[in-house]
Order: C-alpha cells, then sequence, then structure tokens
C-alpha cells in the first residue's frame, strides 16, 4: 500500500523535548527548592556544635555543685555531721565565707573560668537550717544553665 509522501514526513517531525518556556519553569521550581535547602543547611552548619556547648556546660556546673555539696555545712560542723552546728548540744552556726574553702559557705560568690569562653559562678544563700547552693554557667553563644540543690544542717 502506498502513501501519501507529503503526508508521512509532516507526520514525523512532531516535537519530542521540551520548550523554552517549560524549561524556564523548571529551572524556577529547582532554584526555590535549592534556596530553602541550602538555607536549612546553613543553620544547621551554624549550629551544629550547640549541642556539645550545652553538654560541658551542664557537666561543669553539675561538677562544681557535686564538689561544694560533699562539703560540711559550716565551719563549725563537726567531721560526721553529728551534732549539727546551732543545736543544743553543737556549736553556734558561723555562716560566714573564709578563704580556707573547706565548707558550704566559702564558695559564695566564687566565679571561675575552667574553658575560653566559659564562666561558672557560685551563690550561697542561708534559710532555715538550709543553704541553698547555686551554680551558673554561662558559655558561647549566650547559653547558660542553672543548677540549684540545697545543703541541709547535719
Amino acid at each position: 500500500m502506498r502513501t501519501n509522501f507529503l503526508t508521512y514526513t509532516a507526520k514525523k517531525h512532531f516535537q519530542n523535548g521540551v520548550s523554552l518556556i517549560e524549561m524556564i519553569v523548571f529551572i524556577i521550581v529547582v532554584g526555590i527548592a535549592s534556596s530553602a535547602l541550602f538555607a536549612t543547611y546553613n543553620y544547621s552548619l551554624l549550629h551544629n556544635t550547640d549541642p556539645l556547648i550545652q553538654v560541658r556546660a551542664l557537666e561543669l556546673a553539675q561538677a562544681k555543685l557535686d564538689e561544694v555539696l560533699a562539703l560540711k555545712y559550716d565551719a563549725n560542723t563537726p567531721t560526721g555531721g553529728i551534732p549539727a552546728c546551732g543545736t543544743p548540744t553543737g556549736v553556734a552556726c558561723n555562716n560566714t565565707p573564709d578563704a580556707n574553702m573547706n565548707d558550704v559557705d566559702d564558695f559564695n560568690g566564687v566565679s571561675d573560668t575552667p574553658y575560653t569562653g566559659y564562666t561558672r559562678n557560685v551563690t550561697v544563700t542561708t534559710a532555715n537550717d538550709e543553704k541553698l547552693v547555686t551554680v551558673s554557667v554561662t558559655a558561647p553563644r549566650g547559653f547558660s544553665v542553672t543548677l540549684a540543690a540545697y545543703r541541709a544542717n547535719f
């Protein structure tokens, strides 16, 4: 069977690619998606050390709090804590800091810099035979952590 040559060749030239408009739309969509991905990547790149900074600050606060709480309640408290100072059978509590760092009061107002960029402050407040020990650590990038515990008179 014979076919018309003109009809056959006209059918052969149908479009098999993409148009310029389709290509521009594709580039715009990919550009928008890429900018969102790059923004997320940039944020995570800038903040990827934050968990390490937070853990180090928490460890520094916990270490100092443990150090202070392991000491005697007061300079006049005997070893073992019995009889407690301020009781009828014990000596009077003085609740004043001194330079020997052998009781909880001595750490009131102590500040140090254990690592570059980290500042650690200790405050001790006394109320009703209890001392509230508060340790605050300020880390780089403005992160801070505060731990507090009571030390009882025993």
